[in-house]
């Protein structure tokens, strides 16, 4: 038995003979001011974005991969970071080969020590899925996994990102329950509410200092 393994043996032996706590607290609290009509909270969650320089704009499930090529084209981009096994991967992909386009796709199919300087300082662009977003604070919800770890979302400069109109919600609260979150959770979940920026250095703010310069929402309206 290593040290981890004596350690969660000694919590969970430390729980035998207890009895949990009542959840005994007021929902509402944390909801009730917090809830938006059904056809305010893309409006709103998109004002949430734009009001800290992130770029939203709303497309198809159909017509986003265009819009990807295009917000690369405009800036210049020739090589976006991808999930090649995921849904949205092949679906860019696809786009990719009948457009007959020149942008390169690649994939983070290595352990980062093994291309760390590529990926910090040669990789401008990613593309990944979300889970949900709120539209109370403006935030996308990502949960990292072994196709697209938590770097590519953090690392390349600008981040473009995916996310169902149907899977916004009012309030963390309510992306929980709605999600399952109590089932299981992944190593790390992350709240994305808009490009990196940091006011460290003599309250000047800049941004991409710790992540994205640039983030990039593209909102897949339903059919």
């Amino acid at each position: 038995m290593n040290a981890r393994d004596r350690i969660l043996a000694r919590l969970r032996t430390s729980l035998e003979g207890t009895t949990a706590l009542a959840d005994d607290y007021d929902e509402a609290l944390v909801t009730e001011p917090w809830r938006y009509a059904p056809e305010r909270r893309i409006a709103r969650l998109r004002e949430m974005l734009e009001a800290v320089h992130g770029e939203t704009a709303l497309t198809t499930a159909a017509q986003w991969p265009a819009r990807v090529l295009e917000a690369l084209a405009a800036r210049a981009i020739e090589e976006l970071l991808v999930a090649p096994e995921s849904a949205h991967g092949r679906q860019l992909a696809a786009h990719l080969a009948a457009a007959g386009g020149t942008l390169r796709l690649k994939a983070y199919d290595r352990p980062v020590e093994a291309w760390k300087d590529e990926l910090f300082f040669h990789t401008p662009a990613s593309l990944t899925g979300t889970l949900g977003a709120i539209a109370a604070t403006g935030s996308l919800v990502l949960w990292p996994t072994p196709q697209e770890p938590r770097l590519m979302s953090l690392v390349p400069p600008l981040h473009i990102a995916l996310l169902k109109a149907s899977e916004v919600h009012d309030n963390l609260y309510e992306a929980m329950r709605a999600q399952g979150w109590t089932e299981g959770l992944p190593t790390n979940a992350l709240l994305v509410s808009g490009p990196s920026k940091t006011a460290d250095i003599q309250q000047t703010l800049a941004y991409g200092a710790h992540g994205p310069k640039e983030l990039l929402v593209l909102i897949l309206e339903d059919a």
